[in-house]
């Protein structure tokens, strides 16, 4: 989309061009309307499209991806901005776009259809069907001429024509052995073996195997975050004081927001690294990992109490209030991974929104600031991309903490402490410059389950952290997914929400990430209708998603007829699988509520993965959260008292400042009615009183609890001491 931020300015200027739209046109999603305008006769995912392909007995060709991706841009404008490779489409195949945002289930099914049939995985995702949405062939970009060992489009559309002509039993055989295969993957039973403490020790000792001591994260390159590896790493340290669980994530951290991969100049991650050592990035910027990746660095600082993972942590949600805000109070998608050239309009490509030139620096900082940047951030005069993977970054530089402060310091002879302030007020400089220029395209779509890891981290960043912009931030954005997102008639939750209109039918990982949120906006304010509205849309997810043969949840409920398949995700990739924050959710749930059913359901969940535990342990990190946390007695922290008072702040203040993976905090006050509330579901809360007329703290473990206290300090030396002492 040359020339455009938003997907309203990109439809305006190719309408105002004359240019003649396809079906796409009435669609929401952003990535379906970039395509609105090309030759293809694209359909959207519909009844509609199904119904011509068998009437016409063509093939499907089913083309995914997302309006941020980098080779979807190319793919589009190679093959399906071609008038020559339409035609073809239009008179040999049904072609359909889907955005995977919006549709997840639909990715997730033929993601793993490319899988089995071998094709890798990425996007765009190109996959063919029968007209009975069988898939029998499958690929990801196809270039627009044969290279890199890779068919052109053309092609493969030519040899696919072909063998549906001359072949087609051979076909409709690959598409029932690819069916049958994924029908029998997602009906495994659940593993009837019993779980055990030794999963946890594997996890761990597995990913340590994985990791890379000289630039952090696992595995080589490229190099994705995988804030779930983080969470249960810290977890594992705090159960067992590992020291190397800790250190493979404070270190990670570090390198991560020291690369390539952290925008320096305007806060907020980047997708992922191309290399080792999280220097050249893929430019996209995800709402998804803003939010997960805040939450690590929250909890680094809550372990550490180290300023440099809270200032990273402020940098990213300031990052999303700033550029990812809706003016009613949600959060947008994404932002594109390409721009325009700052210095050739006309040009458009990865990341050039980002990079900077030697000689721009100087001119908008000064010879002698602009040296010390420059030296700072390994800015060279011809360029420091030297592992740029398509040639687009030459006389370019990625920022990078090339040396740190101290180095720096020393090789100007100044102090940290002078060099710190000149690259603040030098970041912010080039801040204002980089405002100048025209901005990746903005995906201005709201996804509910996104949306709610953006609230959880933004209420924990309030606790962390104390400010109280981010606590009204989070209020303000989940009273708005309750008001908008979820239908007053049935309760049932929406996915999407774009340009005033709320569609889709809601997903498993929207409820679940939803309803993780309001645990989070509980704890940050105690109002208790977070609590109701938990309890009532987890009452909703069960009721569409469970699956009482083997335990867990499908991810789509049974009213979606189109999917061959209903799929349980057994991979916490860069999003966490709804099942494991669903166990997690049942737990807390549980143990606010005492619906023992509940907790039947969440130990139900964790043993329908077992298989894939005992299998590769870290292919299920918040799984393991979850069976970890499933295992210890419960821990509460209930204070009795209202939520304003003083010594009601100075207890909150004792608990935010410690990283207590489990403990359930819960505040019985009258005003906001949590001593009702708690009181009518705990009878241990009803049982407890103010001493001496002031707030009090009680802190339980399973079914014993410490003395009441209504001093800050005593509470703080029972977090502090283990194991509870007896009451």
């Amino acid at each position: 989309m040359p020339g455009t931020n938003t997907i309203a300015e990109f439809v305006a200027q190719e309408l105002g061009r004359g240019r003649t739209p396809n079906r796409l046109l009435t669609e929401q999603s952003p990535y379906l309307l970039q395509h609105a305008f090309n030759p293809v006769a694209w359909y959207p995912w519909g009844e509609e499209a199904f119904a011509r392909a068998r009437a016409e007995d063509k093939p499907i060709f089913l083309s995914i991806g997302y309006s941020t991706c980098h080779w979807c841009h190319v793919m589009a404008q190679e093959s399906f901005g071609d008038p020559a490779i339409a035609s073809v489409l239009n008179e040999h195949f049904i072609a359909i776009k889907v955005d995977r945002e919006e549709r997840p289930d639909v990715d997730q099914l033929y993601m793993a259809a490319t899988q089995a049939l071998g094709g890798g995985g990425g996007w765009p995702m190109s996959v063919f069907l029968t007209p009975e949405l069988r898939p029998f062939y499958s690929g990801t970009y196809f270039p627009p001429e044969p290279r890199h060992n890779l068919p052109s489009f053309r092609q493969v559309l030519d040899a696919i024509q072909a063998l549906w002509r001359d072949k087609r039993d051979k076909v409709l055989a690959s598409a029932a052995a690819v069916t049958n295969h994924l029908q029998t993957q997602a009906s495994t039973a659940a593993d009837p073996t019993q779980l055990d403490e030794r999963l946890l020790t594997q996890g761990y000792q597995l990913l340590a195997s994985e990791y890379d001591p000289a630039f952090g994260g696992f595995g080589r390159q490229p190099k994705f975050p995988r804030p779930v590896v983080f969470s249960f790493l810290l977890r594992h340290y705090d159960r067992t004081g590992e020291e190397k669980a800790r250190d493979m994530v404070l270190v990670t951290l570090r390198r991560m927001a020291a690369g390539g991969m952290y925008d320096h100049v305007g806060g907020g991650f980047h997708r992922y690294a191309v290399d080792r050592a999280w220097r050249v990035p893929h430019f996209e910027k995800m709402l998804y990992d803003q939010g997960q990746l805040a939450v690590a660095y929250l909890e680094a600082y809550q372990l550490t109490r180290e300023p440099f993972y809270a200032n990273v942590a402020a940098d990213v949600l300031d990052y999303v209030l700033r550029e990812l805000s809706n003016p009613e109070g949600a959060f947008y998608s994404a932002e594109d991974a390409d721009s325009p050239d700052p210095t050739d309009p006309e040009r458009h490509g990865e990341g050039l929104f980002y990079l900077w030139t030697e000689a721009e620096i100087l001119h908008r900082l000064g010879p002698g600031a602009g040296a010390v940047f420059c030296y700072h951030y390994g800015v060279e005069p011809n360029g420091n991309a030297a592992n740029d993977p398509h040639g687009e970054f030459a006389g370019r530089n990625i920022l990078f903490v090339a040396r740190t402060l101290e180095e720096t310091a020393r090789q100007f002879d100044q102090t940290p402490a002078e060099v710190g302030e000149l690259l603040e007020q030098a970041r912010a400089t080039l801040f204002r410059a980089r405002r100048q220029r025209s901005r990746p395209h903005l995906d201005d779509k709201i996804i509910t389950a996104w949306n709610g890891h953006v609230i959880s981290a933004l209420a924990r960043g309030y606790q962390v952290l104390g400010r109280e912009k981010y606590r009204h931030a989070a209020v303000r954005a989940g009273r708005f997914l309750l008001d908008r997102l979820v239908d007053q008639d049935s309760g049932t939750l929406l996915r999407r929400y774009r340009e005033g209109k709320a569609g889709l039918t809601g997903q498993l990982d929207d409820y679940v990430f939803l309803v993780q949120a309001l645990f989070d906006l509980y704890e940050a304010d105690f109002d208790v209708t977070w609590l109701d509205a938990a309890v009532s849309l987890t009452e909703k997810q069960i009721a569409l998603f469970s699956d009482p043969q083997t335990g867990g949840f499908f991810e789509t409920s049974a009213a979606e007829k189109n999917l061959l398949v209903r799929m349980k995700s057994d991979y916490d990739g860069a999003e966490p699988t709804g099942n494991s924050i669903a166990a997690l959710n049942l737990l807390h749930l549980a143990r606010i509520t005492g619906k023992e059913a509940w907790l039947t359901m969440a130990e139900r969940t964790i043993a329908a993965f077992g298989h894939r535990l005992k299998e590769y342990p870290p292919a299920l990190p918040q799984m393991l959260v979850a069976y970890d946390l499933w295992r210890q007695p419960p821990r509460q922290l209930v204070i009795i008292g209202e939520r304003d008072e003083a010594e009601t702040q100075q207890f909150l203040e004792v608990v935010r400042r410690r990283f207590l993976p489990g403990l359930m905090v819960l505040l019985a006050d009258s005003t906001q009615g949590g001593q009702g509330w708690l009181g009518q579901r705990l009878p241990s809360v009803a049982a407890t009183q103010r001493l001496a007329g002031r707030p009090t703290a009680y802190l339980c473990q399973g079914y014993a609890c410490n003395q009441p206290t209504s001093d800050p300090m005593v509470l703080e030396k029972q977090l502090d001491s283990q194991p509870l002492s007896p009451p």
